[in-house]
């Protein structure tokens, strides 16, 4: 039986830290109906000299408790300023998650797209 996207959700905007140290859900996702597959994009273009971030994704394995899958600490300004989050396979019980923590500097916006494929069969 082969499988095909069921579905599709686009999730896109901007997000803004409220205020340093802040840890600010960019995008949640799951469960779903099916495994699904998820991966984005985190524009960090406005870093500028003395502007620090720390973006982690998580993923809850057992579909409650979240775990931190990576972390990278960003500061500004930055020659490439795209974060891709490479496609992850997640099974229909898992949950992820993507957030951004601002640590020093002016606080900056930071427009995103992610997009999550649902899996079905036919």
């Amino acid at each position: 039986m082969p499988v095909v996207i069921a579905d599709k959700t686009s999730y896109s905007g901007t997000v803004t830290p409220s205020d340093l140290n802040v840890e600010t859900t960019v995008v949640e996702m799951g469960p779903e109906n099916d495994d699904y597959i998820v991966e984005g994009y985190i524009d960090v273009s406005q870093l500028s000299e003395g502007d620090a971030i720390t973006v982690c994704e998580y993923i809850a394995v057992d579909g409650q408790n979240y775990r931190k899958f990576i972390c990278v600490d960003i500061s500004g300004p930055v020659e490439e300023p795209i974060v891709r989050f490479h496609a992850k396979t997640l099974l229909s019980s898992m949950k992820y998650k993507v957030t951004i923590t601002q640590k020093s500097g002016t606080i900056r916006s930071f427009p995103y797209g992610f997009i999550k494929e649902v899996m079905g069969t036919t």
